[in-house]
């Protein structure tokens, strides 16, 4: 009976969303299944009706979440289903406050990200062949590697936002906002040997700087498609996609000049608090070369 109480509210919550809300069947589904696991714990709780869970309760899910094992984002999105349907429950008239408000999931632990060493983009990079799409791929990935592009930057670029006589490159980044980059000089040589092609490819009015087989703009998919193939076809033991290209060259910066301030500029991050987790992934980096060289660095491992 409980149970059923709390699906009635639960399944009109699930129709708003579908009808009024219009969200897709997906989103709508998964709210299902997050609320389907709520109303279990309070059955198993002797929960009756909405009203009854207070803020308490909702802490003491959160925790039992957490010692089950579920990651935190899994819960930070429970929480987020259980808040909206108490919203919809205050619209109704049927409860009189919102007890997951204030209730934060488990901050879940950021994993470092993946970088390829020196020695691989070298090996990535070291393309030969004159093919038009040999040219741009080389020219893509130089680019993306010399001034640490995101995906959508490197697609997104026309050619008046590349300033060769400079060595500059303006791109347009997450919040509409710009900056200009400073370009390699390999970079700009691979861009060179790009642009000399490109015109036998590229439809007379397009202003894209990397095109496709058929003159237009190199869709972000394509870009990372012809990633991976260039990682399989030069031998690397490591997936390459462009994100990992980005990570690789914040990576070596921060290594090269120990300057954060500069590596969040040319990353065009907001927050320096996103850029510090390169800080953690030099650390790791220097903590393994340290345990492997340092004769007394070995820890016993735990009988």
């Amino acid at each position: 009976m409980a149970t059923d109480i709390l699906s009635t509210w639960t399944d009109r919550f699930l129709k708003h969303l579908e009808h009024e809300r219009r969200l897709s069947p997906r989103t709508v589904e998964n709210y299902h299944r997050d609320l389907q696991r709520i109303q279990q714990y309070c059955a198993d709780r002797h929960i009756h009706h909405w009203p009854q869970l207070d803020i308490h309760q909702v802490r003491a899910l959160v925790a039992s979440l957490h010692r089950q094992g579920l990651h935190g984002r899994t819960i930070a999105r429970l929480l987020s289903a259980l808040r909206s349907l108490f919203r919809y429950l205050l619209r109704e008239g049927e409860v009189t406050h919102n007890p997951a408000e204030g209730v934060s999931a488990p901050k879940a632990k950021r994993p470092l990200p993946k970088v390829l060493d020196v020695d691989q983009v070298n090996r990535l990079l070291d393309i030969r062949g004159k093919e038009p799409l040999t040219l741009r791929d080389r020219a893509m990935m130089e680019l993306m590697y010399s001034s640490g592009l995101r995906l959508a930057e490197l697609a997104g670029l026309d050619l008046n936002d590349v300033d060769l006589r400079d060595g500059l490159v303006t791109v347009t980044g997450k919040g509409n906002k710009t900056r200009v980059l400073p370009v390699g000089k390999q970079a700009l040589e691979s861009i060179n040997e790009w642009l000399r092609v490109r015109e036998g490819l590229a439809r007379p009015d397009e202003t894209a700087l990397f095109t496709n087989r058929n003159g237009g703009r190199l869709a972000r998919r394509s870009i990372e498609a012809r990633m991976r193939q260039w990682g399989l076809r030069q031998g690397l033991d490591a997936t390459v996609h462009p994100h990992r290209l980005r990570h690789s060259f914040a990576s070596h910066m921060l290594e090269s000049s120990q300057d954060l301030r500069a590596v969040q500029e040319l990353l065009g991050h907001a927050d320096i608090g996103t850029t510090q987790i390169y800080t953690h992934l030099d650390f790791q980096h220097l903590a393994q070369v340290y345990d492997a060289a340092h004769p007394r660095a070995k820890r016993k491992r735990r009988s």
